[in-house]
């Protein structure tokens, strides 16, 4: 077969898979449908794969398709190849990793909201039931203090699997596969420089960890991310279920995690919602111990923190939540308070 007739048949493939997945965006309906009958044996079939290797294959593909089209503006600069050779090739293939992410996890972005999943009624907001929510909030999260000085990962993996296998259902997610490990990052120095934790790696259906995580910070990290494996893209979403999994457990460590690791969305969400006063009067009521902690972990991840690289990857990320069906950005971490909130009203849960 002639080279033009492969690149003839390459480009209208392509061209296929990007109108499919252009007009699969604009109905949440075909993508519910993509992400509980396809997504799961997708995801199946790439983390089996991907678990093979004790590195993150995700990270891979990325660093190293960054430095293969370095290598080609090298060769173009040194006349070795085309510009518009170099154009071409790099248009088609940044394309197929676009398709890629898309099939392989990202339309996933534009599934059913959590409400029309859950069918649950939305709660809208009153300055009376934040408060009781605050109140219920700030006293499950003193009672469940522990000293976090360790964890043991495997219980955390084995109370994660539990946890989400008592969930899915409700929820529309993926039920979790006993095969799936979170990694560490490739780069951990430099996503601790930009305040990444973790990630989900979506070619390769994939969770990657920070290994600077401090230990009170490892349950709740790792439950977040692993919902983002399980089809949910929403932060908020991910934040609510790695809350309620961790918040359920029976390990007093995991436990408390889950409650401290909601501190700032709901210190973020109390900031704005109360009169200052008001709001300096509630933060006395956080137990000494929980604020200290607290201190120590922002302290101890400002110390990593690099605000040049940081506020570049924020923007960037902030512009490709917005781009991608989430239009509040990277707000919308803190909205697992109005999901919460929503949740409470039918089930009492905080």
């Amino acid at each position: 077969m002639s080279h033009f007739k492969l690149k003839y048949i390459r480009w209208t493939v392509l061209s296929l898979l990007l109108i499919a997945i252009w007009f699969a965006m604009r109905s949440p309906e075909a993508e519910e449908a993509y992400a509980r009958n396809v997504y799961p044996y997708i995801s199946a079939a790439l983390s089996r794969f991907s678990s093979l290797f004790p590195f993150s294959v995700g990270d891979c593909l990325i660093y190293g398709s960054i430095g293969g089209l370095l290598v080609y503006v090298v060769c173009a600069v040194a006349g070795k190849c085309s510009w518009k050779t170099l154009v071409g090739r790099t248009v088609e293939y940044l394309l197929w990793v676009y398709v890629w992410f898309y099939v392989a996890w990202g339309m996933n972005y534009f599934r059913q909201d959590f409400f029309t999943r859950t069918q649950l009624p939305y709660a809208a907001y009153s300055a009376e039931a934040f408060r009781s929510f605050l109140s219920a909030y700030t006293d499950s999260l003193n009672a469940s203090f522990v000293p976090v000085e360790e964890i043991d990962r495997a219980v955390v993996a084995e109370e994660s699997e539990k946890g989400y296998k008592e969930i899915a259902g409700r929820f529309g997610l993926v039920a979790p596969a006993g095969y799936l490990h979170p990694k560490p990052m490739l780069l951990p120095s430099l996503m601790s420089s930009v305040g990444v934790l973790g990630y989900m790696g979506p070619f390769f259906t994939e969770y990657n960890l920070n290994p600077e995580l401090l230990p009170v910070q490892y349950p709740f990290t790792y439950a977040h991310e692993m919902a983002h494996v399980l089809g949910i893209s929403s932060e908020a979403e991910a934040n609510l279920y790695g809350f309620l999994v961790c918040s359920r457990s029976e390990v007093p460590e995991i436990r408390f995690s889950a409650y401290f690791a909601l501190l700032p969305y709901v210190l973020s969400n109390a900031y704005q919602l109360l009169p200052e006063g008001e709001f300096n009067r509630w933060k006395e009521t956080i137990s000494p111990e929980v604020k200290d902690l607290y201190n120590r972990k922002v302290a101890y991840w400002q110390d990593l923190y690099s605000p040049l690289i940081g506020e570049v990857q924020g923007w960037a990320y902030n512009w490709f939540l917005k781009g991608n069906n989430i239009p509040s950005g990277r707000k919308n971490y803190s909205e697992v308070v109005a999901l919460l909130m929503a949740l409470g009203n039918t089930s009492g849960e905080i």
